[in-house]
């Protein structure tokens, strides 16, 4: 769909189409294992890359095809890589461009599992990761060697909800000739898209605010289109010939989507980690309302905020939208629309006054989400960020005081009611 096009039409339009055979207006689920060739000359066709098209759903699917595509546009990007998660979709970019002993450097403020895949997990793989202050361009750049390969951070970090820089760290990263890698979950492209700042590639956890409704798993990754993968050399699954495929290099054959390909046809074809389709439908459903979703969470975010900033158990609230945030001119820069639904406050009791605070709650829920409809609580230290130090836990904006909140799109008053009785107890 031309980019031209509105966010809100492009969120319910692209990739679509009433189904050729039924007439079907709505994306069919094509529950299916693998499709039928019409030749051999066509299966070698698409065996070798010299053509488009489906063979087995753990590569691509129908269903699948729709929800990338709208992503893309939603995005600005040149292609999408649907996966069955947030994780796997940063799995997928890594294997892509890391080499074993090759290094990338990360935002100390991310999700702790982020943290936890980077800092243990990528380590089986010889991948090892620089963590740097995303605020601090000095910082970012002393950690980048000969052996880094990317520079990854968070539009809008969790749990803090603080807004980071993209331009910014875009010209560090391409002052080394790097790949900026940017996970847009918690702003989605309806707040910020990270391409039109300089990223090269964008990673979701789709499970969060792009559907919206908790109900099902999924991750995408969306190529930028503008880096050159061949000018370094430090990126041979991109810029060498590939034996799999006699010898095609993908990034001289396939141009500005090479790194979409490339993640599809030598990780998630290997790997494995692919979305179901009832997952793919589920989630391209819930996307056709993110804009009237986000702005509503944003609003009524805002609201509890300033409620929150006023009460006298609440030593502190870390919310960008409010004026007097230290974040705020970030968020006016890259997402005057609003500060996102996700943020976080500190009680003056503590990391106990914390539990029984999350445990009080009544039409919250308590669990390890963001993103749902409804509104969702969790208190870090002891849960998302436990398996760090509590340095490593203050660091990541999770300390032991903390109350992440993930603000639905129910009437604020009722929000703000249900916070009152719990801060109560507290």
């Amino acid at each position: 769909m031309s980019d031209q096009k509105g966010f809100s039409t492009k969120a319910i339009h692209a990739g679509t189409a009433p189904d050729p055979t039924t007439g079907a207006r709505a994306t069919p689920i094509y529950q299916t294992t693998s499709f039928v060739f019409k030749d051999t000359d066509h299966a070698a066709a698409l065996f070798g890359l010299q053509e488009f098209g489906n063979i087995y759903t753990r590569i691509m699917n129908p269903t699948t095809a729709v929800l990338e595509e709208k992503v893309a546009a939603l995005e600005g990007g040149t292609a999408a890589l649907a996966t069955a998660s947030g994780h796997a979709a940063q799995l997928l970019v890594f294997h892509t461009i890391m080499q074993p002993g090759c290094n990338f450097v990360a935002a100390k403020r991310l999700y702790g599992g982020s943290i936890n895949q980077f800092g243990h997990a990528f380590k089986s793989f010889d991948w090892q990761v620089r963590w740097a202050d995303p605020a601090d361009m000095g910082d970012i750049e002393k950690q980048i060697d000969e052996k880094t390969r990317a520079i990854f951070i968070e539009s809008l970090a969790n749990p803090g909800g603080t807004f980071v820089d993209i331009a910014a760290i875009a010209e560090v990263a391409h002052k080394h000739g790097l790949p900026l890698i940017v996970d847009n979950t918690m702003a989605t492209p309806y707040l910020v898209r990270p391409i039109e700042h300089g990223a090269d590639i964008v990673v979701h956890s789709l499970t969060k605010f792009m559907g919206g409704h908790g109900n099902s798993m999924g991750g995408i990754i969306v190529d930028g289109g503008k880096f050159d993968w061949s000018k370094s050399g430090n990126y041979p699954m991109l810029s060498e010939p590939r034996p799999e495929y006699a010898g095609v290099v993908l990034h001289q054959a396939l141009g500005e989507i090479a790194f979409a390909i490339a993640a599809r046809v030598l990780g998630l074809r290997d790997f494995g980690p692919a979305i179901s389709p009832f997952n793919a439908f589920m989630i391209q459903t819930g996307i056709e309302t993110l804009p009237l979703r986000m702005q509503k969470h944003c609003d009524n975010a805002l609201e509890v905020a300033r409620w929150l900033k006023q009460h006298d158990k609440v030593s502190w609230v870390s919310y960008s939208a409010l004026p007097d945030d230290e974040n705020h001119a970030l968020q006016q820069k890259y997402s005057p629309k609003g500060g996102g639904a996700v943020f976080t406050f500190g009680l003056k009791g503590g990391f106990e006054a914390g539990k029984t605070f999350v445990e009080s709650l009544e039409m919250f829920s308590h669990l390890a989400n963001i993103g749902d409809t409804r509104s969702l609580v969790i208190h870090p230290a002891s849960t998302t960020h436990r398996q760090l130090s509590e340095e490593q836990q203050i660091a990541a904006g999770a300390g032991p005081d903390v109350v992440r909140l993930s603000i639905g799109i129910e009437d604020a008053s009722d929000i703000i009611a249900d916070l009152e009785q719990a801060l109560a107890k507290a």
